[in-house]
């Protein structure tokens, strides 16, 4: 079979399951009625005036510009747009993670130095983190802790690097070990 046959046979069958405007239940539908029929489930009129789908701008919207761009939201509000904040940590705690994973993650709520207190996830083995410790704090959710949007910045301020960490150093603060 040829594209254009297939093509012929198509709009035949898309014209034929089309219902045509001259018959008397499509007129039905196009005027509005103020009392409902009683066959409908619904105890309000139908709303057969408007062609259009409601989530369509009509042509006189789009002209007067009602089309806006979405604006994306935010990953991680409390920063403010910028890449880290410096805040104080309100209380250092451990949580358990979502459900298929099992441990003991290290977390501190921060009160951040615009006034806005969030919950911040303490990577790398070991910190030494206490209630008082003025600490960085970048972007980046912890997946399996919920809340925890933003982290905790190591080698920076009051938080030490890793110890004795060979690798991935720069991510943990950790500087490189003297040669021998």
């Amino acid at each position: 079979m040829s594209l254009r046959q297939l093509s012929s046979s198509l709009s035949s069958l898309s014209l034929s399951l089309r219902p045509s405007l001259a018959s008397s239940s499509s007129r039905s539908l196009l005027t509005f009625s103020p009392r409902p029929s009683t066959s409908t489930a619904s105890p309000f009129p139908r709303r057969a005036f408007s062609s259009s789908p409601p989530t369509l701008a009509t042509l006189n919207q789009v002209t007067r510009g009602a089309r806006k761009p979405i604006r994306r939201q935010p990953k991680t509000p409390a920063l403010q747009g910028c890449y880290q904040k410096k805040g104080v940590c309100s209380k250092v705690y451990t949580v358990k993670p979502k459900k298929p994973n099992s441990a003991v993650r290290k977390v501190a709520k921060v009160k951040l130095s615009t006034g806005r207190a969030i919950i911040a996830y303490i990577p790398g083995e070991g910190h030494n983190l206490q209630e008082h410790s003025v600490v960085l704090v970048r972007g980046g959710r912890t997946q399996d802790i919920p809340g925890a949007k933003y982290k905790i910045v190591r080698g920076a301020l009051d938080l030490g690097g890793v110890a004795g960490r060979a690798v991935s150093r720069s991510k943990y603060g950790t500087k490189k070990p003297k040669a021998l």
